[in-house]
């Protein structure tokens, strides 16, 4: 039976990219490596990133794609495959990996939510911006390098001490 995926042309979606090993920090140690990926997906199949954080082993986004476009498959693909043909061959693969090229980095699927509305884009879009705080990173979302918050504070959509008093979140 085929994994089957809402598309929705056009439409804006939360994402989930979640690294095979939860204990890696390559995220975060190869930040300006997913950026320059993340670059070149942009180039060649536009989307608007409305947010975005990175933890070292996980990373969630906000994407609104084209109008008539509703390929978010490859886009992800292609960020995965870009991230890791740029980092060394990891020692441990298994034989199945190395039978598929596949460096075991990622895990194979990901998490995808069609965002409906505009209550469910903003409710996204501080669960981004919080996740920081949530798995014990920092304790304020504006102290994490890798967010899109701090371009929400800049246009001053937040402001810098969002979500300054809210307690703390267990980890998952």
């Amino acid at each position: 039976m085929g994994y089957r995926r809402l598309r929705v042309p056009g439409a804006t979606y939360f994402f989930t990219l979640v690294l095979q090993d939860r204990n890696a920090s390559l995220l975060t140690d190869h930040i300006d490596t997913l950026r320059s990926a993340m670059v070149a997906v942009k180039r060649l199949y536009p989307v608007r990133i409305d947010g975005l954080v990175v933890l070292p082993e996980h990373l969630h986004m906000v994407w609104t794609l084209p109008c008539g476009d509703s390929d978010y498959s490859t886009r992800i693909s292609m960020l995965k495959s870009l991230f890791s043909k740029s980092l060394p061959l990891p020692r441990d693969r298994t034989s199945s990996q190395q039978k598929r090229e596949d460096k075991g980095i990622w895990q194979r699927r990901f998490w995808e939510h069609w965002i409906r509305d505009e209550l469910d884009f903003h409710r996204h879009i501080d669960y981004v911006h919080i996740n920081p705080v949530k798995h014990g990173l920092v304790a304020q979302a504006n102290q994490w390098p890798y967010s899109s918050i701090h371009q929400y504070i800049r246009e001053g959509s937040l402001p810098p001490n969002w979500a300054a008093d809210m307690p703390l979140m267990e980890h998952d």
